[in-house]
């Protein structure tokens, strides 16, 4: 695979929202489905695919990142070698391969067993007389040399193409040992705080133009998501993504959620901020009673318990009511003149 920041077209320290974002117009500029005279469109997408799931992981990113620098760091020393003339850049023996240096990497020791040498048996003719029996003889007086255990020689990396295309089957080994799973498509619901409430079934489009209807779960907040196993990009030879659903619920109406709680404002003249007063308000549930206390200020806030939204387990989130200090449209000339008392020390 080619360089995936390349391929996404992002810098290397893309943050991953800048990354996922970029995963997402590409997969909608590449997919299969929009380009079906491009013969190639399949594998661009499946090459996107493959980018924005190495960059998304943070610990394969990071191992990708080293890598890249090692081989370069070792593309650079060769060069240097390459310079210094031809015996210097001949490779030495007991070269580390790049499946080994691969190996190293990510921590897993290489398949010596594998790359060992086989011993080939020779079989000798079974040879009887004097002159056999005199080989043998001499075979037998004949000492062993002494086993000695080699100095383990210190080994050169492998080259920097080598090490990186090790790099890439090992990861697509790890991670498609089956059919290679498209990324998954995240789309955002906008649903109502009623809808909430009465966990309604909304409608959700899917890539291929279907439409399908998921009902909300107890205890829904804004931001949760839903999986809907195999309803995303489906693209030949892969395995079809899923679609993650996070909720996205409306707060620009006189009410706002904050995790299962409801939160409102409640508008007060200086009268009743001052005295305190006993209100109703409407709310999603129902009519609440609100019992403002006297000498209530802006930065007040009231809760009403239990009158937020539902729970998973059967408990409701609570209604925050903000105090929020107002004045009449026009002017009131005895709170003026009381104002004006107050603040010049006079008394009517």
């Amino acid at each position: 695979m080619r360089d995936p920041y390349a391929i996404l077209g992002v810098r290397r320290n893309a943050g991953q929202e800048e990354i996922k974002a970029a995963w997402r117009s590409l997969a909608k500029a590449v997919h299969p489905d929009h380009n079906q005279d491009d013969p190639l469109a399949t594998e661009r997408f499946a090459e996107a695919g493959r980018a924005y799931e190495l960059l998304r992981d943070p610990v394969r990113r990071s191992r990708y990142d080293w890598a890249r620098r090692e081989a370069e760091l070792r593309r650079m020393e060769a060069m240097k070698e390459k310079m210094r003339g031809p015996e210097a850049a001949e490779e030495p023996v007991g070269a580390e391969t790049a499946e080994e240096a691969v190996s190293r990497i990510f921590g897993v020791e290489p398949q010596i067993a594998a790359s060992a040498p086989r011993m080939k048996a020779s079989v000798r003719p079974d040879k009887t007389g004097p002159a056999a029996d005199a080989g043998r003889a001499d075979s037998a007086a004949e000492p062993e040399p002494p086993k000695t255990e080699a100095a383990p020689a210190r080994r050169s990396i492998a080259p920097a193409a080598e090490l990186v295309s090790a790099i890439v089957q090992r990861i697509r080994g790890r991670i498609a040992r089956t059919a290679e799973k498209v990324p998954d498509l995240a789309i955002d619901v906008p649903v109502s705080i009623e809808d909430v409430i009465n966990r309604a079934r909304v409608s959700v489009e899917l890539p291929e133009g279907e439409t399908v209807r998921i009902a909300i779960p107890a205890g829904a907040t804004d931001g949760q998501t839903i999986r809907l196993k195999e309803q995303g990009y489906r693209v030949a030879g892969m395995v079809r993504g899923d679609v993650v659903a996070a909720l996205r619920i409306g707060q620009d109406g006189p009410f706002r959620t904050r995790g299962l709680d409801l939160v409102t404002t409640l508008p007060l003249d200086l009268e009743n901020a001052v005295l305190g007063c006993e209100t109703t308000i409407d709310t999603p549930n129902g009519p609440v009673a609100v019992t403002v206390p006297a000498w209530s200020g802006s930065d007040k806030v009231i809760p009403v318990f239990g009158k937020g939204l539902p729970g998973a387990d059967g408990e409701r989130g609570d209604l925050l009511v903000e105090l929020r200090l107002v004045l009449h449209e026009k002017p009131d000339d005895r709170v003026m003149d009381l104002m004006r008392s107050q603040r010049d020390g006079l008394y009517l």
